[in-house]
């Protein structure tokens, strides 16, 4: 028996860590206001959102996004935990009230913590990065 109330303990202290580390990681600071340009908004997604585009788009996502973003967009990627701002959720309202053109403008621009791809990824690699964000 006491040893099950060990084991209890045990686990309720686990499981208090892990909630309190993840409200921790919750709460990091969306950064500095980061608007883009207005011709930026108005530009439109010149590669059409299908199946082919979104697939290319989730490869080239995992290979250059994935480590930060994260798997599904939550901004809980592997490198996320080293950023002092919060990596951004791409499932959420503030992605989702984001022209394809914004995203793109900031794919392209960067900022820091996050790079540029500019000279990474092509105009229509970072498209089809854009409608795989937006399948999320």
């Amino acid at each position: 028996m006491k040893n099950l109330k060990k084991i209890l303990a045990g686990s309720l202290f686990v499981g208090a860590c892990l909630f309190m580390s993840n409200a921790a990681y919750a709460q990091k600071p969306a950064g500095k206001p980061w608007p883009a340009t207005d011709a930026a908004v108005k530009k439109a997604n010149p590669i059409k959102s299908d199946a082919g585009s979104i697939k290319e788009g989730k490869d080239l996502y995992a290979q250059h996004c994935k480590s930060c973003h994260g798997a599904k967009g939550k901004g809980d990627g592997s490198k996320a935990e080293k950023i002092d701002i919060s990596c951004g959720d791409f499932t959420g309202p503030e992605i989702a009230k984001m022209t394809d053109g914004e995203l793109f403008w900031k794919t392209t621009e960067g900022r820091k913590p996050m790079p540029s791809y500019k000279e990474k990824l092509s105009d229509s690699e970072r498209w089809k990065v854009i409608n795989y964000i937006r399948s999320l």
